[in-house]
């Protein structure tokens, strides 16, 4: 089977847009799917989903302890981090215009601190701030004022303390949140899919990331959707499914497929789509959400996780000695079966979203993102280190001052061997060029891949927050690394 071009994938803003993926079975006929069982991990149970919060009467009040805990994760008692006792942690439903309110208790041995990734929210005071730190055993008020024009989506939560994220991400610490539509969307179920990836060994403990590991962006040994290993989803012929996707995954790319079914894209991150489009697969980076409608056809399908070449570290290839990069690995099994259900309505069209190209630039800057030798933050002496521009992060250093409510072109140039998946807070960016190509088609995203030795063109409007956060790449163990700068919009 041919290899997907990153670059052509990532055109189409990380959503392989092929046609419809039905007549697409036999996709994987001659398809190895890697198992990552073993004889200490199940498989195969149904799928379960976390406790879902709803706000009421525009208020969202949530009680988050992170701490260690004895968990089950692919049918194993394992000795995981965890909000609530749950991974993933409690999915978050909000709407446009509400109050978040999280109380965050840290449990755990170490600092911390909470990122609500995505959300078009204020990144000062007890709002989005990554400069917060929670002490072990301290705890910290946030409160989230969504505007009144937030944009429906899928979003998640996350630890973001400079020097420990990759870790607590690996270890357990992720939750979705969900920004209704304010007119529904027909479907006859909707459900939440986190998948993740972790290691464990023989004990049920989750083992520190080798030197090696760091430097390439660890990929876990077992990949997990809400905390289990493959479960199995039930549905009848012709229901239609709406699926909440993220990808917590510290580093791993997922190229997603549904062989044999009907999928429909409403959009990647906070970008939606005007029109959904039909879809044969899509391409998730670290961080990058989907939502996703399926449409059920008779018969049993995979979701499998297809091969993505990131690149190559020090020589040494992604995944070399395991299935990481290298073999499809089945996720979940989707059973369609029963008497057919009658069609739901059409899918109603989306508001325009909006289009920077035709606005006025005020400022137009590069940020090269490159894997240089020499004293990697955490790595040793002789490996490779992680920098924006040169330089390692700085917490006491602003790299980028932008003017608000101004519309800025950024060039996004990386000239490592690996794929840099880039991550700027509060703004979300819309694509404008790829490795020199214009992009047709509107894209908003707040995760833009950037695939090695390329670069990937992006306009952002700095408008309704000013203040002081983080772009980063999201290769999670980049970013503690050093691949992380501080941009103030004033």
């Amino acid at each position: 089977m041919p290899r997907l071009s990153r670059r052509n994938a990532l055109i189409l803003g990380g959503v392989g847009i092929a046609g419809a993926a039905a007549g697409a079975t036999g996709f994987f006929a001659n398809q190895r799917l890697s198992s990552t069982s073993s004889s200490a991990t199940t498989s195969g149970n149904a799928l379960v989903e976390p406790t879902e919060l709803h706000s009421v009467n525009g208020a969202l009040d949530v009680a988050l302890k992170s701490s260690p805990q004895q968990v089950t994760i692919a049918g194993r008692d394992v000795r995981a981090l965890s909000y609530n006792g749950g991974v993933p942690g409690p999915t978050l439903r909000v709407r446009a215009g509400d109050t978040l309110s999280v109380s965050l208790r840290n449990g755990l041995k170490d600092p911390s601190n909470l990122h609500v990734h995505g959300l078009h929210v204020s990144p000062e005071n007890n709002s989005d701030n990554m400069f917060i730190t929670v002490a072990a055993g301290d705890s910290f008020d946030y409160q989230y004022e969504l505007p009144a024009n937030h944009p429906p989506g899928v979003y998640w939560y996350h630890p973001h303390l400079h020097g420990f994220v990759a870790d607590q991400v690996f270890g357990g610490l992720y939750g979705a949140i969900i920004v209704e539509d304010p007119e529904p969307i027909p479907a006859d179920r909707e459900r939440v899919l986190v998948i993740s990836d972790i290691t464990l060994d023989s004990a049920g403990n989750i083992p520190s990331a080798t030197p090696m590991e760091k430097m390439s962006g660890r990929e876990g040994e077992l990949v997990l959707v809400n905390g289990q290993l493959t479960p199995g989803i039930a549905t009848r012929p012709g229901e239609r499914e709406r699926w909440r996707i993220v990808n917590a995954c510290v580093s791993r790319y997922l190229r997603l497929r549904l062989d044999g079914q009907k999928l429909t894209l409403l959009g990647v991150d906070s970008g939606r789509f005007e029109s959904a489009r039909e879809v044969n697969k899509v391409v998730l980076a670290p961080g990058n959400r989907a939502d996703l409608l399926v449409t059920g056809s008779a018969g049993t399908s995979t979701l499998s996780a297809l091969s993505y070449d990131r690149g190559s570290a020090g020589g040494m290839m992604m995944g070399g000695g395991s299935s990481r990069g290298a073999d499809e690995i089945a996720l979940a099994t989707l059973t369609v079966a029963g008497e057919a259900v009658a069609p739901v309505a059409a899918i109603p069209n989306q508001p325009v979203p909006r289009d920077l190209r035709s606005a006025t630039v005020t400022a137009r800057r590069e940020l090269v993102f490159a894997m240089g030798t020499g004293m990697g933050m955490g790595m040793g002496g002789g490996m490779m280190s992680p920098t924006i521009n040169g330089r390692a992060f700085d917490a006491s250093r602003i790299d980028t001052t932008v003017q608000f409510d101004s519309v800025e072109e950024w060039l996004l140039t990386n000239t490592s061997t690996l794929d840099h998946p880039v991550h700027l807070h509060v703004w979300p960016m819309q694509i404008i060029e790829q490795d020199g190509r214009p992009v047709d088609t509107m894209m908003w995203q707040d995760v833009v891949n950037v695939p090695a030795r390329s670069s990937t063109r992006v306009r952002i409007a700095f408008d309704d927050f000013s203040g002081r956060t983080v772009y980063h790449c999201h290769i999670l163990d980049h970013e503690d690394d050093g691949m992380m700068g501080i941009i103030n919009a004033n």
